[in-house]
């Protein structure tokens, strides 16, 4: 009987832990659109019309956002564990993991290495800039972490559809085919305000459907 009992406790043990990881996941989108939007409307000289997001690592503020980085892409590596003991060894148990740790791996990158100051952010800075070391590996770990949940949508996706869920199958597509989209707009180097404006409402949907991924995951893992 005593073993029973442990075997219990560690059992009920090992889902609260799972339970916690996947909120972790679910909250890493809350706190990075939360300390961004804080920065929109309070770092001088920054207009979202023209800058990303990633200047604001630049400046004597920029530790925010670079804490911003490095948190967030913590709680999605915390998410990538939970979904993993979740899920594992089912339909998406493999890889729905390690492309939401590639992204949050991603996200501490990029707050590692600053993105260069541009566009004339923080104020004084000239149009053109050189990029350096650091700023181009800011981008290859931003691009590699895009590209992950790009993939991640796909593979929750096909999840989906095979169980017959097809609401949630529909909103996966969707979603990481719109950011496919606005990111490869972005990248193809363009200083258009629209695709500027398309791709902060494309990183805010995002981070909503992994929020509310980790969210439906966390309810199916018992109390």
């Amino acid at each position: 009987m005593a073993n029973i009992r442990r075997a219990q406790t560690s059992s009920d043990s090992s889902r609260a832990a799972t339970r916690a990881l996947l909120s972790c996941g679910g909250a890493a989108g809350v706190v990075y659109v939360a300390v961004g939007i804080a920065q929109i409307l309070t770092r001088d000289g920054f207009d979202m019309r023209r800058h990303a997001l990633s200047l604001l690592s630049n400046g004597d503020l920029g530790w925010i956002q670079i804490a911003n980085f490095l948190c967030s892409g913590l709680l999605v590596v915390a998410g990538a564990v939970g979904v993993r003991r979740a899920l594992h060894p089912g339909r998406g148990g493999t890889w729905l993991p390690i492309l939401f740790a590639i992204y949050g791996l991603g996200l501490i990158g990029a707050g590692i290495f600053v993105a260069d100051p541009g566009a004339g952010f923080p104020p004084g800075t000239p149009s053109s800039t050189t990029m350096t070391r650091s700023g181009v590996l800011h981008f290859v770990f931003g691009g590699i972490g895009f590209y992950a949940i790009i993939a991640a949508c796909f593979v929750a996706t096909h999840r989906f559809s095979k169980d017959g869920r097809h609401g949630w199958a529909i909103y996966s597509a969707v979603s990481g085919a719109f950011f496919f989209i606005s990111f490869a707009a972005i990248a193809s180097g363009t200083t258009s305000v629209a695709v500027l404006l398309t791709f902060y409402a494309a990183v805010a949907w995002i981070w909503a459907w992994l929020g509310a991924l980790m969210i439906e995951i966390r309810k199916h893992v018992s109390t």
